[in-house]
């Protein structure tokens, strides 16, 4: 089965609400701007009854010395900065509706 698209996914609420395209639309793309609001400002945000999405901080790593495990030749790998993840989590209730 292939992932439903965005425009498959605006039809099929379209239709189980007889709401119109568009609203159904703007309300994805507002539910979006607002999602990326509250993960910045509280690092986390909950799609009620499906989804429970957290900030996650990985430290920066120092550059390190190891072994290539294709050729086994020693080698160097980069420092990493930083960085900021997203993390997503269902809920029960979806893992139970899966």
């Amino acid at each position: 089965m292939a992932k439903m698209t965005k425009n498959q996914l605006i039809d099929a609420i379209a239709e189980g609400t007889q709401i119109s395209k568009n609203d159904v639309r703007t309300v994805i793309e507002h539910m979006a701007t607002v999602g990326y609001r509250e993960l910045n400002e509280s690092g986390e945000f909950v799609i009620p009854g499906f989804v429970k999405m957290s900030v996650v901080h990985k430290p920066a790593t120092e550059a390190r010395s190891g072994v290539n495990p294709f050729t086994k030749e020693p080698m160097e790998f980069a420092a990493k900065p930083a960085s900021k993840s997203v993390k997503a989590s269902p809920l029960k209730v979806a893992k139970d509706a899966v």
